[in-house]
């Protein structure tokens, strides 16, 4: 993987979005992180990224925006949403 985060800020962000996200789906948050920076390009491509804005708002926004993004690149199922590996 790249070197996509550049301070401490954009890490514990990333690690934010990562373990709520992870406990909102009941999901291992390692797995949760493989999916998002190494089977597609979410951590890095949305979640840093996009940190200045995204990083003003609350947590469940966050979240919901992280798992529709998710459901747009396939993995999640849209209706559940349910986690696909």
């Amino acid at each position: 993987m790249d070197t996509i985060i550049h301070n401490t800020k954009e890490l514990e962000f990333a690690i934010f979005c990562i373990e709520n996200t992870a406990k909102y789906l009941n999901l291992d948050p390692t797995g949760l992180f493989e999916t998002l920076s190494e089977k597609t390009s979410i951590l890095k491509d949305y979640i840093i990224k996009n940190y200045e804005t995204l990083h003003t708002q609350g947590k469940d926004y966050i979240i919901e925006d992280i798992i529709e993004i998710m459901q747009e690149k396939g993995c999640l199922d849209a209706a559940l949403p349910r986690f696909i590996p």
